[in-house]
C-alpha cells in the first residue's frame, strides 16, 4: 500500500468531501445508491477504471473470456472501478472477488449488480455496489475499455484518481489534487479532534 492510501484510510468521507467542496472541487460523490456490500468497511486507494455494456449476440464463452481478460488486467494495491452500463446482471460475485482478493486487487466499485454475497463477505473483500441480483454476465455482457475515462452520475472518474468509501457513501478524488486534499483532510480532523 503507497503511502497516500494509508493516510487516505484513516480519513472519512464527509472530511474529503469539504476539504474538496472547499478547493471548488464540486462533483466527486458517486450517487447515493452505491453503497458498502459490508458497512464496516473502508475503501482506499487509486483507481483503475473499466468499462463494458450489455451485448446479447457475444456466446458464452466470448464474456467469459472478456471478464477473464478484465480480471487479468486488473493491477494490483488498485481499487477497481467499473460503469457497466446496465442495471441488469451482475458484475462482481464469488470467483471475481477472490480472484480479485488474491492478485492483491484493494476493492471494487461498480454502478452496477452484486451477487454471492455471503462468500465476499466472509472473504472480507470491499466491494460497493448499486444493487443485488442474481443474474450473471454468462451471455449477456462484455468489457469494452479500461483505463479510460468514465462517468457515475455525474463525476468522471480517470485511472490513477484516487477513491475513499466508507458507510456514507464513495469520494472521487482527482490525482492532481490528491496529495494536498489529505494534506488539508488531517489538518481538518486535528482540528475536529
Amino acid at each position: 500500500m503507497d503511502e497516500l492510501t494509508a493516510r487516505l484510510a484513516n480519513c472519512y468521507t464527509g472530511a474529503i468531501h469539504d476539504v474538496l467542496r472547499a478547493m471548488a472541487h464540486e462533483r466527486v460523490v458517486l450517487p447515493s445508491a452505491i453503497r458498502p456490500l459490508d458497512p464496516a468497511h473502508k475503501l482506499a486507494g487509486p483507481v483503475w477504471t473499466a468499462s463494458g455494456h450489455i451485448d446479447r449476440t457475444q456466446s458464452a464463452h466470448d464474456t467469459l473470456l472478456g471478464w477473464a481478460g478484465l480480471l487479468s488486467k486488473a493491477p494490483p494495491g488498485r481499487v477497481i472501478v467499473c460503469q457497466p452500463q446496465n442495471h441488469e446482471v451482475a458484475l462482481m460475485g464469488e470467483l471475481s472477488a477472490e480472484t480479485l482478493k488474491n492478485k492483491g486487487v484493494l476493492g471494487y466499485v461498480v454502478d452496477g449488480g452484486c451477487r454471492d454475497t455471503e462468500f465476499i463477505l466472509k472473504i472480507g473483500f470491499p466491494v460497493f455496489f448499486s444493487f443485488y441480483t442474481p443474474s450473471d454476465i454468462v451471455g449477456r455482457w462484455i468489457p469494452d475499455r479500461f483505463g479510460a475515462p468514465i462517468t457515475i452520475g455525474d463525476v468522471t472518474i480517470c485511472d490513477g484518481d484516487y477513491l475513499l468509501g466508507d458507510r456514507d457513501g464513495v469520494v472521487v478524488i482527482p490525482r492532481a489534487v490528491a496529495a494536498e486534499a489529505v494534506t488539508k483532510t488531517e489538518a481538518v480532523m486535528q482540528t475536529e479532534n
